[in-house]
């Protein structure tokens, strides 16, 4: 029998079938870009009857007290869903008679400031307040809104941190648990120390955290020596890339026999190309004081010393000796062989931070040689 037959039986209508219109579908847009599978964001009307209910107080059953002998009032509902807190608060004020309004005493911050915070928990609007921006980060920790601390670190962060404030918002960072406030606000005292230090907040700090100050000041010490080491491996990996780029150019010297140094000194003549070789020129130019020099043994000349230095450097990294075309390569390779072992040492460690210094660089690594 079929079920519309049934009788003394009135079925409902079925339901219509899901519309296909345009408001339709962009609805269920809405609803598949939320993970619960709801709208992502509030309506406003919907946000419009929070503010109303917060502003109006309708059936308000908390007060809260605030500074200055200001009321706010809330519902108890909406502060123990919102905060743990609130609700493990009201729990214990549950001794009181039904229908009569709970007492929340929250001072030490501006009434307006609680009232912003109050305002938060009904309709999860932040009104972007600079002047209440630190005391709504110390009323969201308390209360634990994760949200709101959010919103509050992010604003600090971008506009209140100034020389000014940054000891007192490092301070209150760290009693708000609030760790990348924190880092931020260490890493601004250090690059500005010297603005930082010269504020009020430094000298309360000194006198009221001492502690803290030390650990600034230790940070700052090694900060500092961080940034010399820095400088000191870079000029030092420079140096190395420097004596390599020489050692290319003796090489290219002797075997290319290049005269030209460049277009920035002279102009060249047609057939001519410009030397591809940085250090070609001061090379060039020490290679002739070396072959002109009076005085040219180890540590007559300077010039010649640090000729001297290439041309042992480059027979230390030349990979065929016998066929080598620079001055002098096969006889540093035969001398080596009765040398101090402690001086062979030191030469080994700066040929290979030669090498590495180059490869760290990126550029290509060649054996120098000439063909």
């Amino acid at each position: 029998m079929e079920p519309s037959r049934i009788p003394g039986k009135k079925l409902p209508i079925p339901p219509p079938l899901p519309s296909h219109s345009k408001h339709s579908i962009h609805q269920k847009r809405l609803a598949s870009a939320s993970p619960n599978g709801g709208c992502c964001c509030a309506s406003t009307s919907v946000n419009n009857t929070w503010d109303r209910l917060f502003d109006e107080g309708y059936r308000a059953d908390v007060l809260i007290h605030t500074d200055h002998d200001g009321i706010i009032y809330a519902h108890a509902s909406v502060l123990g869903v919102a905060s743990p807190i609130f609700k493990c608060i009201l729990k214990q004020s549950r001794s009181h008679r039904r229908g009569h309004q709970r007492s929340i005493s929250i001072r030490g911050v501006p009434p307006e400031a609680v009232r912003v915070f109050i305002r938060f928990l009904y309709s999860s609007c932040y009104e972007e307040d600079k002047e209440h921006a630190l005391h709504l980060l110390v009323l969201s920790h308390a209360y634990a809104i994760p949200m709101l601390k959010r919103l509050c670190e992010w604003r600090i962060e971008n506009g209140l941190l100034t020389a000014e404030t940054a000891v007192d918002i490092f301070q209150l960072a760290m009693l708000c648990d609030a760790p990348r406030l924190s880092l931020i606000c260490h890493r601004f005292i250090l690059k500005n120390f010297k603005a930082v230090s010269a504020t009020e907040g430094w000298k309360v700090m000194k006198d009221s955290h001492p502690v803290l100050e030390k650990e600034i000041l230790v940070s700052m010490i090694g900060e500092d020596s961080r940034r010399k080491e820095i400088m000191r491996k870079a000029a030092e990996r420079q140096m190395y890339q420097q004596l390599y780029e020489a050692m290319e150019a003796v090489v290219h010297i002797f075997r290319d026999g290049c005269r030209t140094i460049g277009p920035h000194d002279k102009m060249l003549k047609k057939e001519q190309s410009p030397c591809q070789y940085v250090a070609c020129k001061g090379v060039e130019a020490l290679v002739r004081h070396f072959a002109g020099c009076k005085k040219r043994v180890p540590g007559g000349c300077i010039h010649c010393k640090r000729m001297w230095q290439i041309l042992e450097l480059h027979s230390r990294l030349c990979a065929n000796s016998d066929v080598c075309r620079v001055p002098l390569c096969r006889n540093f390779k035969h001398r080596r062989r009765g040398e101090n072992k402690k001086d062979d040492i030191k030469w080994k460690i700066l040929v290979r931070k030669i090498v590495r210094s180059k490869n760290i660089s990126g550029a290509p690594f060649f054996s120098l040689e000439s063909r």
